[in-house]
């Protein structure tokens, strides 16, 4: 009996294991049919269905289940199905848990979503099984800069600021403060400075998912994970008892930006003096350390001074009345996003910030600095009465005459009654300064004699610097110039004489809200004026012999012939088209339009930019069919780059192929790709083709940016290694004019991207280069000439660029003699470029 048991029990199995290999057998051959009939969902469902039952076949399914996913994925994201894309993720890492692709792509719509440290940990840990992986590494490295900002790395090699804090801290544990709270902790330093202190209590709590773990890190690696609670949350949501226990002597924070209050530190201690801290101690200080509260930084003094600073001003006011050609109406009038009118919305950043020591042509002190604001962190009804507190005025005479181009303040962190932390520009130190550039005048020239008023507030988490105007003394008696929008209608009247009425007054001033780069492109007078040269040759190069009749003997517009014909003729000639789809607001459809007869199509999309745009071409008496705005005529946008009719190509193509940050943009050649199936005959891609140079240099700025230099500046605790998992090679928004560097090579060329010629480019390629300066090789710089044509070049590191530069920074330090020669081996994957050295 026991023999025929067991031969029923394998029997059963047997049939159980046909069962089970039939099912597989079948589910893997409905995938392959769902897959030719391109229905994804359902073949995903088999292949889940099949690596369940039959996980031996994962090796063997692994590539079609991949392709599977992603298609499925794509086509749930279309439809909007978020939490079923990723559930369709989330089972397929159970099955593949270390599969470097699944990881990385799934951070790929983590990050399109906006989840940017939920994507960071995917992009991390893709690279960490696979550190050759150039999709996962390139994703990393550009996430890396939003989830660990940069200013980590160069705070944490400021010793002078740890050492003050330190100090401040040990102090304060040491007069009886033994219950620490570190708000918002970044990687733990503050609290590890407490506990080493000799605090008995230690807590901190941190938003961020990728610093939180990156703070669990090093607490484990201190040895501290076990005498410091970390908290993943911010301190506006602590409850006692239920995430501490007690109210604590001691809160600890540096959640302040540049501009002091951005970063939300009043908010946060009015809560805290609330909800987490023992009251504050009595003014007659009779009572023991350990029952009062206090907080470090104990206050602040904010300082500012007015300022001529010509890179401020062409980042943020518009200096130019006729572009290559194209005029700009008087009644448009651009601004950047510190730009506070009227209808504002007052929750934008008020400020830019500059490290005015590094500023391109650096700057002049108008007025001497003044003090602005005091604030004292531990009395909370101070703290409770910025929100609602009038506005303070302030009159600054000029001491130098000049052109006023921003109020720039700074401020001095008094950590307690003997240690101060100063971000004055200077200060050899981390910071850098709030900038409130001054916009909407109508003079901004400023003389001895002169004055500068403004109102100071503190107002939605913000400083903020309104009113600027300026007083002057003419005949005898003191005139105020204000901003166009605090003018009167009879100043308004005055400067537009034509205009009679309070309703056209209302209609004539239209504003266009510009991003600072963007500014700065519309003040960069070559690229306009290469543009307009290289189009006039295409385009001239086009047109039929009656076009060319609208040209005179220069090869220049002959306005006048040029309008009699486009009036004439704007039926019978056939137009040639021009698609402008380079990033953000751009006025080179204008520049085309003047070569009509020319349909140029703008792929701009906000509604602002496009109402601009319109008032430029009426402006310059364009017909009003001449500009289109391409992306209206589109259900998808990503079908930008299209004919604009199914008989007509395009021109030319205008794309942008390099970030204004100093990088090649992403994509690049797949829209290049695009674009020559798109083009006339004899029709062109703008720019044609880009030269990358580069040169070695000596820089322990670009060191100290770029990476925590060992335990020395944190002061021997143990942080470096593991920020420096977010390091990236490529430090980006340089400007070499002021970057200290000793050049230790001449420039050469590294790269060539062809946007015509494909067949041109190589995906990897050597350069030598030999040394002319002995000293330690940090980094290699790089920028970019951009050929618009053979004889029309682009230089992104000229003076008047809107582009910054970039720099590869090196792991480790090279020694290098006059006479050496270095290889570079220059990698360019998907616009990622990797640049290694060997002697």
């Amino acid at each position: 009996m026991p023999n025929s048991k067991s031969r029923s029990r394998r029997r059963h199995k047997l049939g159980q294991e046909a069962g089970r290999r039939e099912l597989v057998s079948r589910s893997l051959q409905s995938a392959k049919h769902c897959l030719e009939d391109q229905d994804f969902g359902t073949a995903y469902a088999h292949y889940l269905l099949v690596l369940n039952l039959a996980p031996e076949l994962k090796n063997d399914v692994k590539e079609t289940f991949q392709f599977t996913l992603f298609k499925w994925a794509e086509e749930l994201d279309s439809l909007a199905r978020i939490q079923d894309l990723f559930d369709c993720y989330e089972h397929a890492l159970e099955l593949f848990p270390n599969d470097e692709v699944i990881c990385n792509s799934m951070g790929e719509h983590l990050f399109r979503m906006g989840f940017r440290d939920e994507a960071a940990a995917y992009f991390h840990k893709a690279v960490k099984l696979n550190p050759d992986f150039p999709d996962a590494k390139e994703n990393f490295y550009r996430v890396a800069n939003w989830v660990v900002e940069r200013w980590h790395f160069i705070m944490l090699n400021d010793s002078n600021r740890n050492l003050l804090y330190q100090k401040a801290i040990h102090k304060a544990v040491n007069s009886g403060c033994k219950s620490v709270l570190d708000i918002g902790t970044g990687t733990g330093i503050l609290s590890m400075f407490a506990q080493k202190a000799g605090a008995s209590s230690v807590y901190a709590c941190e938003l961020s998912k990728t610093m939180y773990e990156l703070a669990c890190e090093v607490l484990a690696a201190n040895g501290l994970d076990e005498e410091i609670k970390l908290l993943h949350m911010k301190s506006l949501d602590i409850e006692i008892p239920k995430h501490i226990p007690e109210r604590v002597s001691l809160v600890v924070t540096e959640t302040v930006d540049s501009g002091l209050f951005g970063e939300g530190i009043v908010e946060s201690l009015i809560h805290a003096w609330e909800h987490l801290l023992l009251p504050p101690k009595p003014l007659d200080g009779k009572v023991d350390a350990e029952n009062y509260g206090k907080v470090i930084p104990a206050g602040a003094t904010v300082w500012a001074m007015a300022v001529e600073c010509e890179e401020i001003r062409r980042y943020h006011r518009v200096g130019l009345k006729d572009i290559a050609g194209v005029c700009l109406p008087e009644t448009l009038l651009f601004h950047s996003p510190t730009y506070a009118s009227i209808n504002a919305d007052e929750t934008l950043e008020p400020y830019t910030t500059e490290k005015l020591s590094r500023v391109p042509g650096g700057y002049k002190a108008l007025t001497e600095h003044f003090q602005i604001l005091t604030v004292d962190f531990n009395n909370m009804q101070e703290l409770k009465s910025f929100a609602t507190r009038t506005p303070s005025k302030i009159n600054m005479p000029v001491i130098k005459g000049g052109i006023l181009d921003a109020i720039v303040v700074w401020f001095a962190l008094q950590l307690d009654d003997e240690h101060i932390l100063s971000t004055s520009p200077s200060e050899d130190t981390c910071w850098e300064q709030a900038v409130y550039p001054i916009q909407g005048l109508l003079d901004y020239s400023v003389k001895i004699g002169d004055s500068v008023k403004m109102e100071v507030s503190c107002q939605d988490c913000y400083l903020r610097i309104q009113k600027i105007s300026l007083v002057t003394l003419e005949y005898g008696m003191d005139v105020e110039k204000n901003f166009k929008e605090n003018n009167s209608e009879a100043e308004l009247c005055s400067a537009l004489a034509s205009l009679q009425t309070a309703s056209t007054l209302e209609s004539v001033w239209q504003e266009c809200r510009l991003e600072s780069t963007e500014i700065a492109l519309l003040n960069n007078v070559p690229y306009h004026e290469c543009f307009k040269a290289a189009i006039g040759k295409v385009l001239s190069s086009l047109s039929n012999h009656e076009q060319l009749h609208s040209m005179d003997v220069d090869g220049h517009i002959d306005e006048l012939n040029l309008e009699k014909n486009q009036s004439k003729n704007s039926v019978a000639l056939d137009p040639l088209y021009v698609l402008d789809v380079s990033e953000g607001f751009s006025i080179l459809p204008v520049i085309a339009g003047k070569f009509g007869p020319v349909k140029a199509y703008s792929s701009v999309e906000k509604e602002h930019h496009q109402v601009a745009l319109s008032l430029i071409s009426e402006a310059n008496k364009f017909p009003k069919e001449t500009l289109e705005f391409w992306l209206s005529h589109l259900e998808d946008e990503n079908m930008v780059l299209q004919r604009p009719k199914s008989d007509k190509s395009w021109s030319i193509i205008i794309l942008d192929v390099i970030e204004t940050s100093g990088l090649i943009q992403q994509d690049v050649m797949e829209k290049a790709a695009i674009s020559r199936c798109l083009l006339h005959s004899g029709g062109k891609i703008f720019p044609q083709y880009v030269k990358m140079f580069g040169m070695l240099v000596e820089s322990r700025t670009l060191v100290l940016e770029t990476a925590v230099q060992g335990t020395d500046p944190t002061l021997g605790f143990n942080i470096a290694p593991f920020i420096n998992q977010f390091k990236v090679p490529v430090r980006v928004c340089l400007d070499l004019s002021t970057l200290l560097y000793v050049p230790l090579s001449k420039s050469v060329e590294l790269l060539r991207v062809d946007l015509m010629n494909p067949y041109l480019n190589s995906s990897s390629s050597e350069v030598k280069v030999e040394v002319c300066e002995s000293g330690q090789v940090t980094g290699i710089p790089f920028w970019y000439h951009v050929y618009l044509d053979e004889d029309t070049v682009l230089d992104t590191s000229s003076r008047s660029s809107h582009w910054k530069q970039a720099a590869v920074v090196l792991d480790k330090p090279i020694q290098v003699q006059v006479g050496d020669e270095l290889v570079l081996n220059i990698h360019y994957h998907k616009s990622n470029i990797s640049i290694t050295v060997k002697q």
